[in-house]
């Protein structure tokens, strides 16, 4: 039987995310795709998840955020922003060109290790799994939004 727990409010989601990047810099997974619609209600900007973030950071790991925009981010997480400028050779952020905001998934994926994933975002419910099936799902639904995205908040503002 498959691994899953399951998320019932904003601060499981916060707390789950939370768990994930900490896994994440104990293990040593080799990529992470974050996706969401904006992610404003996301903990990235917290100092726990910089650390984390930062212990996982090196050799070969990569990090890919996916949104439809990224207008909150600099914002809402200042923090998680000067720290993607210190890593951004590893940090990839994309903004989905093609899709409606219903059809945004809200999840994190560490392949082969963890899935979490808000089935209902505006009730932060939704759930925590391991299980492979769930892994290649949610990695299909993040390779065909992949394809129709293009680079986005660049580390640097280049003006006349």
């Amino acid at each position: 039987m498959a691994d899953t727990n399951r998320i019932d409010g904003r601060r499981a989601f916060e707390d789950a995310v939370r768990d994930a990047f900490a896994e994440a810099a104990a293990q040593g997974w080799r990529e992470l795709y974050l996706c969401d619609p904006d992610f404003a209600h996301w903990p990235l900007g917290e100092s726990a998840v910089v650390d984390s973030l930062t212990q996982w950071m090196g050799g070969n790991r990569r990090l890919t955020l996916i949104a439809l925009h990224y207008d909150e981010l600099p914002r809402r997480h200042p923090r998680w922003v000067r720290w993607r400028a210190l890593w951004a050779h590893a940090v990839d952020c994309r903004a989905a060109t093609e899709i409606a905001i219903d059809d945004m998934p809200a999840l994190l994926l560490a392949p082969g290790a963890l899935t979490v994933q808000l089935d209902d975002p505006l009730r932060f419910r939704g759930r925590i799994t391991r299980d492979p099936a769930d892994a290649v799902l949610a990695r299909e639904m993040i390779d065909a939004i992949l394809q129709h995205s293009v680079e986005a908040l660049p580390v640097t503002a280049l003006g006349l």
